[in-house]
């Protein structure tokens, strides 16, 4: 199948869905954006997710090209069409197709629909202030200058950063959900100790130089993303 956006030949990862049923999810990984048929994204085993997650981990540091044509639905080739939707209090939006054959959605947004990305506190934009005078919009690529504002003045999103106990948490869950049951009784005990070692990899990444490094040319989420996907690797 040819990308919507770019119009290059996608990639495609068969992933285990609810039930044991197989998934074939469309992805472009130079636009970053997944193709998900008709309520595919919804039928995302939890070990599908990790998996996805660790795509979008390995491209995170890797600009999105600028691409200017309207994408097209690569089922009926009609035009997409921009759609808004919320997750708790998240905001999140994707291109669907008019005849519900499915919809484009770009990495990070696929990250907000599941609960991975949250807003910065103004006492976090003011410590990243201290040490970052710009960063790219992960919505849009635009730069955002921290001196004059809080949110992208291009698409209007705001500063968001990858929830990193939150992430800690979920792969922790993710994994212990593909585990076979009965469940091990010490399950509690073992999930308290990923989350406790994932909070402490990034809280050493956060205060490293490689963290402002990774913000000033990518982005905030893109920062996060990297460190998890090395972190994942390094724990598999």
């Amino acid at each position: 199948m040819l990308c919507p956006r770019c119009r290059a030949s996608m990639n495609q990862e068969v992933l285990v869905g609810h039930l044991g049923a197989p998934i074939t999810v469309d992805l472009c990984l130079p636009c970053q954006m997944f193709w998900f048929d008709a309520h595919e994204s919804l039928k995302l085993s939890p070990g599908a997710v990790l998996k996805l997650f660790r795509i979008i981990g390995d491209q995170a540091l890797t600009p999105r090209p600028a691409i200017t044509n309207q994408p097209l639905c690569p089922r009926c080739n009609i035009h997409l069409v921009v759609t808004h939707d919320q997750q708790r209090n998240t905001r999140f939006q994707y291109l669907r197709c008019p005849w519900d054959h499915g919809r484009l959605i770009a990495f990070v947004d696929f990250l907000r629909e599941k609960d991975f990305i949250r807003p910065l506190s103004m006492d976090q934009i003011e410590e990243l202030r201290q040490n970052v005078q710009s960063v790219n919009c992960s919505s849009c690529g635009a730069p955002i200058d921290l001196s004059k504002h809080s949110a992208c003045p291009h698409c209007g999103a705001p500063l968001s950063m990858l929830d990193l106990k939150r992430a800690g948490a979920v792969v922790a869950e993710l994994r212990a959900s593909e585990q076979p049951r009965p469940i091990d009784p010490a399950l509690p005990l073992n999930l308290e100790r990923a989350r406790a070692e994932v909070d402490a990899a990034f809280a050493s990444f956060q205060h490293g130089p490689r963290w402002t490094s990774d913000v000033s040319q990518v982005g905030l989420i893109e920062a996060g993303l990297s460190a998890l996907a090395k972190w994942l690797k390094n724990n598999e």
